[in-house]
């Protein structure tokens, strides 16, 4: 079943909770679906807008688009659960229920990826990840459709996970892609044996504590997300209190030889090794600036974690992308190292 609404507000749908209005806002229950509600944009010359959670977006005050959302659907469990399980995931599915779900059916993969806000449809988009894990590592394929283009109709199709040139916090879904496919489904390879990814922080000490004080005999892969979520519970601001998009900026990528002379200056700079480079963290380089709890206005920096931005509340999306450039230009002098902002901005003021 389509629902259509005119005249849309979508300041409930996104976690910054910023005022917002679209001419738009149209529902699908099923993928199905999707081919009549893209011929229904065409009809009033409106491009197609997925939204999910809204987690990852910073609306402006005006959406000139069809905003289109996809109804969460049960998962399709087999009878008998195998070693190995190629799990299909609606794109409209809450993305924490899902790694709680399966991390409780004992099957590793998504633990590490607990807690963290939004809809499963937007995981490869992203390249959704925390505390050493990313969506790539068991994501085998994307379903969707590609949008009416050209004067050629919509088209459905499976494609690989390898061919979505899935990078850290990108994928063609963010660059020659987007605007042009949306997504209906992942799937998923889970697996009841695998090598927990604990060397993050201090994930590995929480969950040893975590196991000598259980009561209950719970699969590892659900004793790992839960206590990922409780890190990021008492880390991380919750969107539903404070309006926030979670981590604001990307932890940037440096050479080796930069890498080493900024830990001569900062001894303390944390660093993790990349494909590419030596990561730093974003956080700590907007602490050092003294950002952690600066307020600007209805906007400002969250007390406990300088990586993200929070919206109190009567603020707007020029006031919040005004704080954003005065951290990165104070980052870019003080260390020479440039910031990137992860949240996509969309609409117009």
């Amino acid at each position: 079943m389509i629902f259509k609404q005119p005249q849309a507000d979508l300041t409930g749908l996104n976690t910054l909770g910023f005022t917002c209005h679209a001419p738009w806002l149209v529902r699908a229950d099923h993928p199905d679906e999707l081919p009549e509600i893209f011929d229904f944009a065409l009809s009033l010359n409106l491009p197609v807008f997925p939204l999910g959670g809204g987690s990852n977006v910073i609306l402006r005050s005006t959406l000139n688009a069809l905003v289109l959302q996809q109804q969460a659907r049960p998962l399709e469990w087999p009878q008998q659960l195998p070693d190995q399980l190629c799990l299909r995931v609606p794109a409209g599915n809450n993305w924490h229920q899902l790694v709680m779900e399966t991390t409780a059916w004992g099957y590793h993969g998504l633990e590490n990826l607990a807690l963290i806000p939004g809809q499963a449809g937007a995981a490869p988009i992203q390249n959704i990840g925390a505390y050493g894990a990313e969506v790539a590592d068991c994501l085998l394929a994307v379903e969707g459709w590609w949008l009416p283009r050209n004067g050629q109709a919509a088209r459905f199709e499976v494609i690989p996970a390898a061919d979505c040139a899935l990078a850290y916090r990108d994928s063609r879904f963010k660059r020659d892609w987007k605007g042009r496919f949306v997504i209906t489904a992942l799937q998923l390879q889970l697996k009841r044996q695998a090598e927990p990814r604990l060397g993050y922080g201090d994930l590995a000490e929480r969950l040893q504590r975590r196991l000598q004080q259980q009561v209950d005999d719970l699969p590892l892969p659900q004793l790992i997300a839960e206590t990922v979520a409780d890190i990021r519970r008492e880390k991380l601001p919750d969107p539903a209190v404070i309006g926030n998009v979670g981590s604001f900026f990307k932890n940037p990528l440096v050479s080796h030889q930069q890498a080493e002379q900024l830990k001569a200056d900062w001894p303390q700079l944390p660093t993790y090794r990349a494909e590419q480079g030596v990561k730093l963290a974003a956080g700590w380089l907007i602490d050092q600036c003294g950002f952690k709890g600066f307020q600007q206005g209805a906007v400002g920096v969250h007390d406990r974690q300088a990586l993200v931005l929070v919206h109190q509340g009567g603020g707007d999306a020029e006031q919040l992308l005004a704080l954003a450039e005065k951290i990165r230009a104070e980052v870019q002098k003080r260390f020479a190292v440039s910031l990137e902002r992860e949240p996509e901005v969309v609409g117009c003021q």
